[in-house]
């Protein structure tokens, strides 16, 4: 295991070294390229192609000098995960001498085979041309290997015919939407010097750790990311004592040597915790513009991936790794700042009298009320239906938290009764030595998928392994729905000759009604919310291929054409994928348990039923001998006759998932396919489940043939 504290330079001081940033361009470009790469990466100009090939020769340069042999387009494909293509920068001059070359069209574009990645039925198989495209306003950066580096250029990835095949591409569109919708809005109020408004994001990364040896003991964690049986220890996570504790020095170790890696590609990784549940832990950013985040968070996976198998630590980034303990979200903490640096969501301390505030926030409101069935759907998967709705995590039913201050406030709009008051209040700890505690604006709500958290929204219903660019797609696209909306209404009372702020007033209080159903401050785990829900009109898909539907919706198919962030064909793709993803999965998981219990587990629980036989009749044999009483023999007769029981009741529930398996692909549709995984495929797991999890707690422990929870989560 690698330690490298003593002696060692701060990552700090190495803070973005392996990345091609403005403070490198400034020193590698000419002054006219660096303006016009500033202009683009800062305030969203076009970068003009005569500069490509000075910008191109100065990456080439510099990845040299930092030993890269390679470069990428680094992209985004439809599988959750990222991909590349390494071209070496060797080029051959007519006389034959090997040279470095690297080009403005080659930083550009580049042509990766498309045929062979997900595509919603976009593209035919013989279909193969796509093309990745440069993204300038996400910095290069520079990976290493065990013997070498490449340079990796964040890029967005398009077909022949120019349709999103990436998450990249729908989340800038998203994004110029959004700037467009909200500079519009901040006209409107005044604020005619604002020019782009960009969205925020800091991405709170959950995850497991457990040691290699272990995991790869387990089939269902090698292939399916979570296991697929297992008892729970008599201790798991209910005297919380693991949330904010030591951090072991084995994790420790790992944290800093992930924070050492992303600082040197510039992620700003700041926080590390234990959470929650035993093995389980979190790390956090400093918040960054929606798209470099997401590439971040990307490379934040990847590189926890990397460290992780180097000390001998497995990564478990899957929703629900641990039945009945925490699972792992990713929760996404979103905002919006105007051209100037304004948090357009901070309420400031008096936001009864912030007006360009309450705006944003009843805007906000809107979109996730009327599009919440696609924010439902855009957090959808196998894993996250196994997370939402309990420990801690949000339920399916989208529903936003604002806190009793806020929602005071609204309530007041709502009865026209608004009153500006003093700075917010403290908390006396009543102690002399001790300082007040200044109190937020909001308490937190762990049971709400959306919550309003001082001066941002925390998308917590996020799941730990997805991609976020899609669900910051959707959230941007239904906020530049929301903002335009009302707009259009305050324009059309300003033209009746209202005056602005009577006219502000007005609307917010219209949108305050309208937008009631989606507030919720109470516990969303109890039955009474998913009654009240139901009552409001409030959607809880409860599986994935219910959720995935909203794809489908025509107003939500219109919300993303009208603003061009998805095509018809693109959202039926991503419709299709998704689906397609969750059937296989859930097929994975199965067909992976089926064999577990077949060739693992029933032979070892048989092979303990024989050893138990043979000593009862050796015992019986003894008794009758002795001419002792049944008594002795009675109690161990059932201890046999229960581990019989349940063996007997395995090899039934094993052909039972055996059937369900046999029975999937014969279902029809790939929608037919995802409701039998619900109706017929998952219960079957279920059945297997439920019985090998009894026998562990019968099986000699020493005969059971896998690591246990008690293994996982306490041991190595």
């Amino acid at each position: 295991m690698s330690n490298h504290r003593p002696n060692n330079p701060t990552s700090i001081s190495h803070f973005g070294c392996r990345t091609f940033n403005l403070e490198t361009m400034r020193a590698k470009l000419p002054r006219e390229v660096y303006k016009a790469i500033e202009q683009t990466i800062l305030a969203g100009a076009k970068l003009p192609p005569v500069h490509a090939d000075s910008v191109a020769h100065a990456m080439k340069e510099w990845a040299l000098e930092h030993g890269a042999t390679h470069y990428c387009h680094w992209f985004q494909p439809l599988t959750g995960a990222t991909a590349e293509k390494h071209d070496a920068f060797l080029s051959i001059e007519r006389d034959g001498a090997p040279i470095a070359r690297f080009s403005g069209s080659q930083l550009i574009q580049s042509e990766p085979d498309a045929s062979s990645f997900p595509s919603g039925g976009m593209r035919a198989t013989f279909e193969a041309r796509g093309y990745t495209a440069w993204d300038p306003s996400s910095p290069a950066f520079i990976m290493t290997g065990p013997k070498s580096a490449t340079l990796c250029i964040p890029s967005a990835f398009i077909s022949y015919h120019g349709q999103a095949l990436d998450e990249k591409t729908p989340l800038l569109r998203s994004c110029a939407a959004l700037s467009r919708a909200a500079t519009g809005l901040l006209g409107l109020l005044g604020h005619t010097d604002v020019d782009r408004v960009v969205p925020l994001l800091g991405v709170e990364q959950e995850y497991f750790l457990v040691d290699r040896d272990l995991y790869e003991r387990r089939a269902d964690l090698v292939m399916a990311h979570r296991t697929l049986l297992g008892a729970l220890p008599p201790k798991a996570q209910q005297l919380e004592d693991h949330y904010f504790g030591s951090i072991p020095d084995r994790v420790l170790d790992f944290m800093e040597e992930v924070e050492r890696e992303l600082h040197e590609l510039g992620v700003p990784v700041k926080t590390r915790h234990n959470e929650v549940a035993p093995r389980q832990y979190e790390l956090a950013p400093i918040y960054e513009g929606v798209n470099i985040a997401a590439d971040h968070n990307l490379l934040t996976m990847e590189i926890l991936r990397r460290v992780a198998k180097r000390q001998g630590l497995a990564l478990l980034l899957h929703e629900k790794p641990f039945a009945e303990v925490n699972g792992s979200g990713k929760h996404n903490n979103w905002s919006i700042a105007d051209s100037h640096g304004r948090n357009l969501l901070d309420p400031g301390s008096t936001p009864e009298s912030n007006l360009v505030f309450l705006v944003f926030l009843v805007c906000t409101l809107k979109a996730v009320h009327k599009r919440a069935t696609m924010m439902r759907a855009s957090i959808a998967s196998a894993g996250n239906d196994h997370r939402l709705g309990a420990n801690e995590a949000p339920p399916a039913i989208m529903s936003v938290f604002l806190g009793e201050e806020l929602n005071a406030i609204l309530n007041a709009i709502e009865q026209d009764e608004v009153n500006v008051t003093e700075d917010r209040q403290s908390i006396s700890l009543g102690l002399s030595q001790m300082p007040p505690v200044a109190r937020d604006n909001t308490d937190r709500n762990r049971t709400s998928p959306f919550a309003f958290t001082g001066n941002k929204f925390e998308f917590r219903a996020v799941p730990s392994a997805m991609p976020v660019a899609m669900p910051n797609a959707v959230l941007n696209t239904a906020m530049a729905e929301a903002i335009d909306d009302f707009a259009a209404k305050l324009s059309a009372r300003q033209e009746t000759g209202e005056a602005l702020e009577a006219a502000v007033w007005a609307v917010l209080r219209a949108e305050v009604i309208a937008t009631k159903a989606i507030r919720f401050e109470g516990d969303g785990y109890s039955q009474e919310w998913l009654e009240e829900a139901e009552r409001r009109g409030l959607k809880n898909a409860r599986t994935t291929p219910e959720a995935l539907e909203a794809w489908r919706e025509e107003t939500n198919r219109q919300l993303f054409t009208r603003y061009g962030v998805l095509s018809e064909g693109e959202l039926e793709a991503r419709y299709r994928v998704r689906l397609e993803e969750y059937v296989n999965k859930i097929e994975i998981e199965a067909k992976t348990l089926l064999r577990m219990a077949r060739t693992e587990i029933l032979p070892a629980c048989l092979r303990y039923q024989g050893e138990l036989a043979r000593s009862f009749e050796s015992l019986r044999r003894v008794s009758e001998e002795l001419r002792v009483g049944p008594d002795i023999t009675s109690a161990q007769g059932g201890l046999l006759e229960a581990l019989a029981s349940d063996n007997s009741a395995l090899v039934r529930r094993i052909a039972e998932l055996d059937a369900a398996v046999g029975g999937l692909r014969s279902a029809g549709t790939t929608a037919e396919e995802a409701r039998y995984c619900v109706d017929a495929l998952i219960p079957a797991t279920n059945g297997v489940r439920e019985i090998c999890d009894r026998l562990e707690l019968r099986v000699d422990r020493q005969q059971w043939p896998i690591p246990t929870y008690m293994d996982l989560l306490f041991h190595g």
